[in-house]
């Protein structure tokens, strides 16, 4: 009897010690990304200096230095002569929108992110050397670099010269700061490309929450908040900005749990798009790296529950069966991208860790560490998950 009251009691125990996020789990993250992160620095050490100025945009109003692309789903109208205005079709990408500036800006992050990588495994000044090439054509050269707002972005023709809902395009931006703090324990990389770096952040962070652009993409109700949010707070974290950083926190529990996850762990908005298993991994690997930046010590987002139980942990809860396996999945399967999703979500791995989930772990080791999708692609942000990992 005795034997069977204290396995109950360490049960609870154990129990309590999960639901309140005290048990960690460690993963070597190194280890299981050594090849790849070394195949991707490989490439990285071939790739010519990219700058969207080599892509001028005929339909811009804005000059060749500042970022352009078009909405997603817009396309021409077939009613009218010359396409003008363009019609929306939700969930349909419009192959033939302007997207140079997008893949451009993809392709600096993919670099830079590995080279980093590889540097923080093997210490190879090489890698930093070749880092920093690529950051001061893209970032601070004054002939080629992106200027730091987003005007222009999602830009529909005939309707709008750029809209706020365009500021999603530079979401793989955020993996560039994590990059720099990395590089910067090298002797190769420069001080001031430190600090010329910080200021372009800066001045990209300002421009967020003061441009009408970034006010109106700071209110949506769905994804897009979220999105917004999670590049403020790693801008924030990197220019040491604590002012920005306690509004991400606030919009984090006021907002994103407190209005936009239901009972359930689900995202409704999410859910009632065309595309909702793919909007749904999305949102949640976004809150769960807004955590994964954004908690501290004396304020842990993951440990974080509104009254009613809900929190990141529940997010985890309600889409891991579908991410486990996707034909347990309710809803219509996605108009686009459905055969590529899921692949090695930063979800899984940061809250395995955090929430002490073997189970998120062990999903995220088997998934694809590089989806080939385009589509799916472009919804991850984070493609170094070492440069990440605290």
């Amino acid at each position: 009897m005795k034997l069977k009251f204290l396995m109950l009691v360490c049960l609870i125990f154990s129990s309590m010690q999960r639901l309140q996020g005290a048990e960690t789990l460690k993963i070597d993250v190194a280890g299981i990304d050594r090849e790849r992160i070394i195949k991707a620095a490989a490439l990285a050490m071939k790739l010519e200096p990219v700058t969207i100025t080599s892509f001028p945009a005929k339909l811009s109003e804005g000059g060749i230095n500042d970022f352009y692309s078009n909405g997603d789903y817009w396309w021409p109208n077939p009613k009218k002569p010359n396409g003008l205005p363009y019609i929306k079709k939700d969930g349909e990408t419009n192959p033939e929108n302007f997207g140079k500036h997008r893949l451009t800006l993809k392709a600096l992050r993919d670099g830079v992110a590995a080279l980093a990588a590889a540097y923080k495994l093997t210490g190879d000044e090489r890698y930093v050397t070749k880092a920093t090439e690529l950051l001061k054509v893209f970032f601070l050269d004054a002939k080629t670099r992106m200027n730091p707002d987003l005007q222009y972005a999602q830009a529909i023709p005939g309707v709008s010269p750029g809209r706020g809902i365009g500021i999603i395009d530079a979401l793989h931006l955020i993996e560039i700061p994590l990059a720099v703090k990395t590089l910067e324990n090298s002797k190769s990389f420069p001080k001031e490309s430190g600090a010329e770096l910080r200021l372009w952040f800066g001045k990209l962070a300002n421009w967020m929450v003061d441009s009408k652009n970034g006010k109106e993409e700071a209110t949506a109700k769905n994804n897009h908040a979220v999105a917004f949010y999670l590049q403020l707070a790693v801008y924030a974290d990197f220019v040491n900005d604590a002012e920005k950083l306690k509004e991400c926190r606030r919009q984090y529990k006021e907002i994103f749990i407190g209005k936009q996850m239901a009972a359930d762990g689900g995202f409704p908005l999410e859910l009632s798009r065309t595309k909702p298993y793919g909007y749904s991994i999305f949102q949640l690997d976004n809150m769960a790296t807004l955590c994964q930046v954004l908690s501290t010590k004396e304020d842990n987002l993951w440990n974080f529950k509104a009254s009613d139980n809900r929190g990141i942990s529940l997010g985890l809860v309600f889409l891991y069966p579908y991410l486990e396996d996707k034909l347990k999945w309710k809803l219509k399967p996605d108009v686009q991208a459905w055969e590529g999703w899921p692949a090695r979500q930063p979800a899984l791995l940061f809250a395995g860790v955090a929430l002490g989930e073997q189970r998120y772990l062990d999903l995220w080791k088997r998934l694809p560490a590089d989806p080939t999708d385009a589509e799916v692609q472009r919804n991850i942000a984070i493609t170094q998950p070492l440069l990440w990992m605290k």
